[in-house]
Formats: C-alpha cells, sequence, structure tokens
C-alpha cells in the first residue's frame, strides 16, 4: 500500500486528498471524489498522510499500520463496508472494529476514530480501488524469480 504515502487528511475538512506537488506556500492537494478540485493547503494546516497512520493496540509498544487496517478490512467486509456503520452506537463501532483489529486500545481509540477510518475506506476503495490490488503485484513479481530460477 505504497500509494498510500501519496493520499492526506487535512485536519479540520472532510474526505480525503490526493498529495499532487509541492508549491510555495503549502502543498497543492487533489480531492479524492468525482469533483477532483485542486487547492493549496496552507504551511499552517495539520495534514496527515495515511502512510503515517497507525492504531493504538493494547500494548503500548505497538501500534497497526493504517495500510494493515485497510486490507483486513478489505479481506472481512469486500470492496464497501454498508453505510449502516453511520448509525452504531459507540459499542457497536468496537465491535465492529475488534473483528478487524482485536488488540486495539479502546481506552485510546475513539468511536470517531473508528467511524474515519471506515469512511475513509470506502472513499480509498471507490477511488483508488489500485491500491488495494498493489500486494498482489508484488507477490507475482517476486514469485516470478525464484520460478526461473527453478528452471535453471
Amino acid at each position: 500500500m505504497e500509494l498510500l504515502r501519496d493520499i492526506a487528511h487535512i485536519s479540520g475538512k472532510s474526505g480525503l486528498y490526493k498529495i499532487l506537488k509541492p508549491g510555495r506556500n503549502g502543498v497543492i492537494v487533489e480531492t479524492l471524489d468525482d469533483k477532483k478540485q485542486r487547492e493549496m493547503a496552507s504551511a499552517n494546516a495539520r495534514v496527515s498522510v495515511l502512510k503515517d497512520i497507525s492504531i493504538y493496540t493494547e500494548d503500548h509498544n505497538k501500534s497497526i499500520p493504517l495500510s494493515d487496517i485497510f486490507l483486513k478490512i478489505r479481506e472481512v467486509h469486500g470492496e464497501t463496508v454498508e453505510e449502516t456503520y453511520k448509525n452504531f452506537s459507540n459499542n457497536q463501532l468496537f465491535d465492529f472494529f475488534a473483528e478487524i483489529a482485536p488488540d486495539f486500545d479502546r481506552e485510546r481509540v475513539y468511536a470517531s476514530d473508528v467511524k474515519k477510518i471506515i469512511t475513509w475506506y470506502n472513499v480509498l476503495s471507490k477511488y483508488l480501488p489500485e491500491i488495494f490490488k498493489a500486494p498482489a503485484a508484488e507477490e507475482v513479481t517476486e514469485a516470478t524469480p525464484a520460478a526461473e530460477e527453478a528452471k535453471a
């Protein structure tokens, strides 16, 4: 999920953004939606790159990268998570998330964080489905040289 290094969330704004290039006063981003609007995220904006986000676990020395969470959601729920999660209570959200990451820390991960992760997953699945296909392509690439060595 190397493509996550080019996807960001900007604090105070909804949705996800694709980072295009640095500008003089910040970074140029494009919305991940049908509109594909470009704008400048100022240097003062809190831009969080998804590749750098991880989820707290009960073991305080360990965390789960967001990319692993997304892959597990894909494995358990398929291409999209049903919209019914928006009406879940906090306990239902935590139970849902426990299927994905059983050892997440319920004290430091908030229900709003879980909703945000599910929303991000659905956006990425809809607008950047190639993110989820990248690991399979890497496995095939790694397997090809071994197969060639076996023939030799």
